[in-house]
């Protein structure tokens, strides 16, 4: 497993600066926001030279809505989810995190036929059927991020992500665990994180939880994806097994 750091827990004005910070903390690589990216590749680029320090993964964050109702407003959020899926590949990271929709639903409830979580999903599957052919065609991956019901209704838990992403059943299209999420939702992590191990290719950790158990549980799985730390105590993840 390979340690990287959220770019808002690095110090500096340039990215060089922020590639920097995370080589003296002891991450291998960095985790960057897909909003505003484009125009700062060139000088990612020339930090991860410098460096010697990854670009680990892109999360696309909140941008415009790709479930909207308006085909025109999802028009413009593909693009952007497209724009960030661009990017990774450009930055030579595994692939872009991304969170379907955040807020309360804004689809009728069309029940018996559909309940509006379910119009959602099947929003996304479309969606996904195309994403996953481009992700292949340019070569990165997407991962579906579970957070936490204060910041959306639609996904909350892995099993939820891990359903979705064995129906599109593309090795494109997998899961982000976030253990800071996962604490709020999951009733118990390590068995989550077991139960759903063949979907889940990258992980967000915090020092929070018992870090060694959580290590055991992902090397059970045979995890070797990229664990990006929400903190900068990256000693107490090597003390824990994460290198």
């Amino acid at each position: 497993m390979s340690i990287a750091i959220q770019e808002d827990w690095l110090r500096g004005s340039s990215m060089t600066e922020k590639f920097q910070h995370a080589r003296d903390l002891g991450a291998e690589g960095v985790e960057l926001w897909g909003a505003g990216l484009t125009e700062k590749v060139p000088e990612i680029l020339a930090a991860m030279d410098s460096t010697g320090v990854r670009v680990a993964a892109i999360h696309h964050g909140r941008q415009r809505n790709l479930l909207d109702p308006d085909p025109d407003e999802r028009e413009r959020a593909l693009k952007q989810l497209r724009e960030s899926i661009t990017n990774a590949v450009d930055l030579d990271a595994a692939g872009v995190v991304f969170v379907p929709t955040f807020g309360e639903s804004v689809y009728p409830d069309l029940s018996p036929w559909m309940s509006a979580p379910e119009l959602e999903v099947e929003m996304l599957y479309m969606h996904l059927r195309t994403l996953s052919d481009f992700s292949e065609a340019i070569g990165t991956n997407l991962y579906i991020e579970p957070i936490r019901r204060s910041e959306t209704h639609l996904i909350n838990r892995l099993e939820q992500a891990a359903r979705i992403t064995r129906r599109v059943n593309h090795p494109r299209v997998q899961v982000a665990a976030d253990l800071a999420d996962m604490m709020l939702e999951e009733s118990d992590i390590p068995a989550s994180l077991r139960a759903h191990g063949d979907c889940i290719k990258h992980v967000y950790l915090v020092d929070t939880v018992d870090l060694e158990v959580v290590a055991a549980a992902l090397r059970e799985i045979g995890y070797q994806g990229w664990t990006t730390l929400l903190g900068d105590n990256i000693e107490a993840l090597r003390q824990a097994g994460f290198s």
